[in-house]
């Protein structure tokens, strides 16, 4: 579409935009007020408005209460690298590891039915049981990825893996820790996709609302049969997913 004939609010979102993009509003500059909006590009106050909105819902700006509408500083990407197994860690460590940051996480597993969601991906029914673990993930102290897991406690309850960051194989990742009950895993799966972060996400990652997450839906098998499914979500603007996939 020619931009003579963008709508209005997107017209003057566009060239607010790439002002924003070529440093003529550089971080932490106060967006044009309303009305100089308004004035600057010959437009109502319902379009500036909008076109604020837009910005805003793009994480370029960020309101303050009682001060204005800024310029947000926009982050360098860093690097998540996921890679094929390797022994001794599960995927976060090794990610850590590879790139040489210092990485902490928290966790805390509970007991629960699968939704029909889960027990499709897990292959179970609905509402059989499910050890569910929640991960935060932390890089220099700060947030950097969310995880929860599910592991059908048919193929771990009542084994001294069936909790995953505790016991002796604690945090060994879950193809150590299976084949410590003899089960050997042999695929992994990865779905990526993106989608605007729920506003619990955002909390917990220290992002705006509207900002999009990265989920990785992974699931391992063992001969065809799911012993552990989870999603990590990833702040969209923060980093990239990097993929480094052996030939064989």
């Amino acid at each position: 579409m020619p931009f003579g004939e963008q709508p209005a609010y997107l017209r003057v979102a566009s060239d607010l935009r790439e002002k924003i993009v070529n440093g003529a509003l550089p971080p932490h500059t106060r967006l044009p007020s309303q009305a100089r909006i308004r004035e600057e590009y010959g437009v109502s106050d319902t379009v500036a408005l909008e076109a604020r909105k837009v910005l805003m819902a793009e994480g370029l700006v960020e309101g303050r209460s009682g001060s204005g509408t800024y310029v947000r500083a926009r982050p360098v990407p860093r690097r998540i690298a996921r890679s094929g197994y390797r022994p001794g860690a599960g995927p976060f460590r090794q990610e850590q590891t590879a790139e040489g940051a210092r990485g902490t996480w928290e966790s805390n597993s509970e007991q629960e039915g699968a939704s029909a969601e889960i027990a499709e991906r897990l292959g179970i029914e609905p509402g059989d049981r499910v050890m569910r673990t929640r991960y935060v993930f932390r890089e220099a102290g700060e947030p950097m990825m969310l995880s929860t897991s599910w592991e059908p406690l048919a193929v771990t309850g009542r084994t001294p893996v069936m909790l995953p960051e505790e016991g002796p194989l604690g945090g060994c990742g879950v193809v150590d820790r299976m084949a410590a009950i003899d089960i050997v895993v042999d695929n992994v799966a990865e779905d990526v996709g993106a989608r605007p972060g729920l506003a619990e996400e955002l909390l917990a990652l220290g992002g705006v609302p509207g900002h999009v997450v990265m989920v990785i839906g992974r699931t391992y098998y063992a001969s065809g049969l799911a012993v552990e499914t989870a999603d990590v979500v990833v702040p969209a603007d923060r980093y990239r997913i990097a993929y480094h996939l052996p030939v064989k």
